[in-house]
């Protein structure tokens, strides 16, 4: 294994980071250049210095003005295998990875929120190449006494009309390659792929992700330029149906990068998997935003009924921009049995997710037991159960992905037979 990588027993908690290598130029950066990174910075401290007292006063102001009571009964996590569908990794570039971020990004106020979160630097990245930051998570992930395993999604590219990368439209880069094989060295990580379809090999890229041990393929429409609805797309959608691969896709409105399509995301368009028979999973209640004078939620909790193959989960719905949703998934009838649990790591780690946010519906005392939690899945697992989470949207997860565990313990067992170094490494 490579000496840099992150050793379980480190004490450092494990993150990761959504940037890319911009190597020094030869020109200094200009006065107004560096008065703008300044500017940004003060913003950042003025956000969350503003959050903070938001969030102070709100759970003072319903603490005294509401009785605490979760949106259902709280219950015991189950005994069951915890997997957790939604979590992200990234990087720069180092260490020859291919992963790679958006200048707008880089450069906008969200960047240093995401630095922090992850626990990273650029320094520590270029040093140590970005495979670090998976053994970060890995490492995270296995101190955790809530959480067995975590998916770890690549992130595909926008596709030119020619049907070739275009990396100068792409917001974020994680490619299949280097996350299964980064993936396969840790027992508690599975690999999630990310394929855009109008790549003209997209078929066999699925194949290679499926015999790499993928349990699953993830979208983000807006972000990545693809239409659910396009017939074009149906040998795609049945060659996820044969191989059992769950479809996550993003819905809602997408606020995580600079710039987005949302109209993508609307869940109707996911009619067309739905009808072939693919089990596709609508992240986030698609949560925010209206297309047509309608809450998205609205569209997906309509379709509920119509497509039994359809499913939703709970990542991102404790943020602060999404404070109601949670609550939603878990008292709308429709949602009954089609919940199930993803964190969004790294945003589990940001200011955006507090128990402080929750003074109707948690105590004091409550509040700072979860904010005291360390590991980052135990704080959000904690969090959501207090809530009311039931322990079937906890272990639904690995229900879903079922068909394809065995699949993925196989590629583990036979990437750790075929690298020694890894073996004698474990």
């Amino acid at each position: 294994m490579n000496e840099h990588r992150f050793k379980q027993g480190s004490s450092k908690a494990p993150r990761m980071s959504f940037f890319r290598r911009n190597p020094p130029q030869a020109d200094q950066p200009s006065e107004k250049e560096v008065s703008s990174k300044f500017a940004r910075k003060r913003w950042g401290r003025w956000w969350a210095l503003s959050l903070v007292t938001v969030l102070a006063s709100v759970f003072c102001l319903s603490s005294v003005l509401t009785a605490h009571r979760p949106y259902r009964p709280t219950a015991p996590l189950p005994a069951a295998r915890l997997i957790d569908l939604h979590a992200h990794t990234a990087g720069i570039g180092a260490g020859g990875s291919g992963c790679r971020i958006s200048k707008d990004l880089e450069n906008s106020w969200k960047f240093s929120i995401y630095l922090k979160a992850f626990g990273a630097t650029r320094q520590t990245l270029s040093q140590n190449g970005d495979a670090w930051l998976v053994g970060q998570i890995a490492a995270q992930v296995a101190q955790s006494t809530s959480i067995h395993q975590a998916v770890v999604l690549a992130m595909d590219g926008v596709v030119d009309e020619h049907g070739q990368l275009d990396l100068e439209s792409t917001e974020v880069y994680v490619p299949n390659e280097f996350l299964a094989h980064e993936v396969a060295q840790y027992p508690q990580l599975l690999f999630g792929a990310s394929i855009n379809p109008y790549r003209p090999d997209a078929l066999a890229r699925m194949d290679a992700c499926a015999a790499q041990g993928a349990v699953l393929v993830k979208w983000i429409p807006s972000i990545m330029r693809i239409n659910p609805a396009d017939e074009r797309l149906i040998p795609f959608y049945e060659h996820l149906k044969r191989h059992q691969l769950p479809l996550l896709t993003h819905t809602g409105q997408e606020r995580s990068f600079t710039h987005a399509q949302d109209e993508l995301c609307d869940p109707e368009r996911l009619r067309l998997p739905l009808r072939l028979g693919v089990t596709v999973i609508a992240a986030h209640i698609a949560s925010t935003g209206n297309l047509d004078g309608e809450r998205q939620t609205d569209r997906l909790a309509r379709m509920m009924a119509e497509f039994p193959n359809l499913y939703s989960e709970i990542s991102s719905l404790t943020q602060a921009n999404k404070l109601g949703y949670l609550g939603e998934a878990l008292t709308r009838k429709e949602f009954d049995g089609r919940l199930c649990y993803g964190s969004d790591f790294p945003l589990i780690n940001t200011a955006l997710v507090s128990p402080w946010l929750f003074g109707n519906r948690l105590t004091a005392a409550q509040a700072v037991r979860i904010d005291s939690v360390t590991n980052a899945w135990d704080r959000d697992i904690a969090l959501k159960q207090a809530l009311g989470v039931p322990p079937e949207v906890f272990s639904r997860t690995a229900t879903l992905l079922a068909p394809r565990l065995a699949a993925a313990a196989a590629s583990k067992q036979l990437s750790r037979s075929a690298d020694p170094r890894r073996a004698k490494s474990e």
